[in-house]
């Protein structure tokens, strides 16, 4: 497939988990990669499968939460490949974070949340829009959390960063439409990851009997809606919030 040909697509949280997928669907669909994420060594060891161009690949260690470090690995992108035309903000913190009544979150955490899942996203959006207001074209699209309707107790911080990310979406969608840029979110459910079935106890069988479809949500399920939003199939949709859920909520 080339639907992607010629494109460059730059993907946070790219190492492993959803991340992973989303690199191999848009390398599927013929479009470069950036591979963006704190933690680089599980991307460079992407490089060495099989089959991988490693021409049509680039790691790049980022800090979203850092404005510098946003850009950097934006100007990387661009020396490298000439463009950039679509950003998935994928990366969030999540794995890990210990259930408890809203007025026992730590304050640090609350705002390390909120760095990453909040500020994140606003900085590296605002790296990229030289690139793609250049061109007066582009495609961003963030993951949010089905979690902003359903209602997790015991997690309030991340379940507002999420609802924080579809506000985004939806104002960012008004705000940069002039440059001819689309913003739309997908809301995934409870996902197959390592990370989320290493924390998430019994999540996975609960959410499996809460969904119209009774089956486990697996990180490449998600692969699909995201490069449909990305695509210029999705050239007038815009400030949408896509649930990738099974059916566990209805928005």
């Amino acid at each position: 497939m080339d639907r992607f040909c010629d494109q460059v697509v730059f993907i946070t949280g790219a190492s492993g988990g959803i991340g992973g997928h989303l690199v191999d669907r848009f390398l599927f669909e013929g479009a470069s990669v950036v591979m963006a994420d704190v933690v680089t060594e599980p991307a460079h060891a992407y490089l060495e499968r099989e089959g991988i161009d490693p021409e049509r690949v680039l790691v790049v260690a980022t800090d979203i939460t850092d404005p510098q470090s946003c850009d950097a690995a934006v100007a990387k992108t661009v020396e490298r490949f000439g463009r950039l035309d679509v950003l998935v903000n994928n990366a969030a913190l999540m794995a890990g974070l210990e259930r408890r009544p809203m007025e026992e979150i730590p304050v640090d955490e609350w705002d390390e949340v909120m760095a990453v899942n909040v500020r994140g996203p606003w900085l590296m959006t605002r790296s990229v829009l030289p690139a793609m207001r250049a061109v007066q074209s582009g495609s961003i699209v963030n993951v949010a959390s089905d979690v902003v309707h359903s209602g997790v107790p015991g997690l309030l911080h991340y379940v507002s960063s999420k609802g924080a990310v579809v506000a985004m979406t939806r104002s960012l969608a008004r705000e940069l439409g002039e440059s001819g840029i689309t913003v739309n979110a997908i809301a995934p459910g409870f996902t197959m990851t390592d990370a989320a079935i290493a924390h998430g106890g019994d999540a996975a069988q609960r959410s499996v009997a809460a969904r119209a479809l009774k089956s486990d949500l697996m990180p490449e399920d998600l692969a699909g809606t995201v490069a449909y939003l990305a695509s210029g199939d999705a050239r007038m949709v815009t400030g949408e919030v896509v649930y990738v859920n099974g059916g566990y909520v209805f928005a």
